[in-house]
C-alpha cells in the first residue's frame, strides 16, 4: 500500500492573480481543496515541501493529509500546474475523499522476472506501452504499483491487462477492452530476418 503523505497548509483569504503572485514570491503555492459536496477551500502551501512530496514519485497515487487550521483533511492530489520555463509549481488541486471512498488513481507499473522471459533472453526488447494504469480502489488501500510478471513471454507477445494480477480489491478503470501494457519486440537485426521470412511465407502462401 502506498504511504500516506502529510502537507501543512494555511488558509488563503485573498484570491486573484495579484494575490497568487505575492504568495509565490514568498515561496508559497496557491492551492484549492474541493469535493464531497463542500465549498472549495482556498489554501497555500510551502513550495519546498510540495516539491519534496512531488519528488517521492507517488504524490498522485497516495492519500495526502492536508493540515490546515488545526484540522487534517484527507485528500488526493488531482493536479499541479507548473511554470512552462522554470518548472516551479504554480497551483495545486486536492480532492477531498472519505477514508474508504472508491477512487480512481494512476498506479505505476513495475516489471519483474525479466530473466524468466525467453523473448528477452533471446535479445528481445521490452516495449512499455503504459507506464501506469488507472485503477479503481479503496482510498485506504491504494497500491504502490502494479506488478507485471514477464515469466514465459516470447518475442512478439503482447502483455494485456487481463494477464496482470491486480492488487486485492482493485479493478482497472478501463473495462471495455483488454488493453496492452507492454510488448516484447525483436531487436532490429532480428526484425529484419523475421521480416524476410515473413515475406517469403507470404509469397509462398500467395502461390
Amino acid at each position: 500500500m502506498s504511504e500516506q503523505l502529510t502537507l501543512s497548509a494555511e488558509a488563503r483569504d485573498r484570491a486573484g492573480k495579484g494575490a497568487s503572485r505575492a504568495l509565490r514570491r514568498e515561496g508559497r503555492v496557491p492551492a484549492v481543496i474541493y469535493g464531497m459536496n463542500e465549498e472549495p477551500q482556498s489554501i497555500h502551501v510551502e513550495e519546498k515541501l510540495l516539491n519534496k512530496l512531488l519528488g517521492t514519485g507517488h504524490f498522485f497515487n497516495s492519500v495526502v493529509m492536508v493540515e490546515v487550521g488545526g484540522k487534517s483533511i484527507r485528500t488526493l492530489a488531482k493536479d499541479v500546474a507548473f511554470h512552462p520555463v522554470s518548472d516551479r509549481p504554480l497551483h495545486a488541486d486536492f480532492l477531498r475523499v472519505s477514508e474508504h471512498a472508491s477512487v480512481t488513481v494512476a498506479v505505476p507499473v513495475r516489471f519483474e522476472n525479466e530473466a524468466a522471459s525467453p523473448g528477452l533472453k533471446k535479445g528481445g526488447v521490452l516495449n512499455v506501452v503504459r507506464h501506469d494504469v488507472e485503477l479503481i480502489v479503496d482510498a485506504a488501500d491504494i497500491p504502490e504499483d502494479v506488478v507485471v510478471d514477464l515469466t514465459g513471454f516470447e518475442v512478439g507477445d503482447s502483455i494485456h491487462i487481463s494477464a496482470v494480477k491486480l492488487p486485492k480489491g482493485a479493478k482497472a478503470a478501463i473495462d471495455d477492452r483488454d488493453f496492452t501494457i507492454a510488448t516484447i519486440v525483436a531487436p532490429s537485426a532480428l526484425k529484419s530476418a523475421e521480416g524476410g521470412e515473413g515475406e517469403a511465407e507470404a509469397e509462398a502462401t500467395a502461390e
